[in-house]
């Protein structure tokens, strides 16, 4: 159990980031999911401007650090290919 100020007030501190954190990583899945939506419809148009929105917030997860770079990568770089097979 915390019995430093320090360490009570780290505790606060992480409940805090774990709300926020958990709310980004959300917001990603959100971007991730319509694009998989436009492709499960087949609808081009729909995922290519998806998968242009979905960039810029995997982007964000990375740079917030609550997604690992590679992670990032390996997501964009496996939708991309998945709605250029569309066409």
């Amino acid at each position: 159990m915390a019995n430093t100020p320090q360490a009570k007030k780290r505790i606060r501190r992480n409940e805090r980031r774990e709300v926020i954190n958990g709310n980004r990583v959300a917001r990603i899945r959100t971007f991730v999911k319509k694009v998989e939506t436009a492709l499960d419809a087949g609808d081009k148009a729909a995922a290519t401007a998806a998968i242009a929105a979905v960039q810029p917030e995997l982007a964000r997860g990375v740079a917030k650090g609550v997604l690992h770079k590679n992670t990032a990568s390996r997501k964009f770089s496996r939708l991309s290919k998945r709605v250029a097979a569309l066409g």
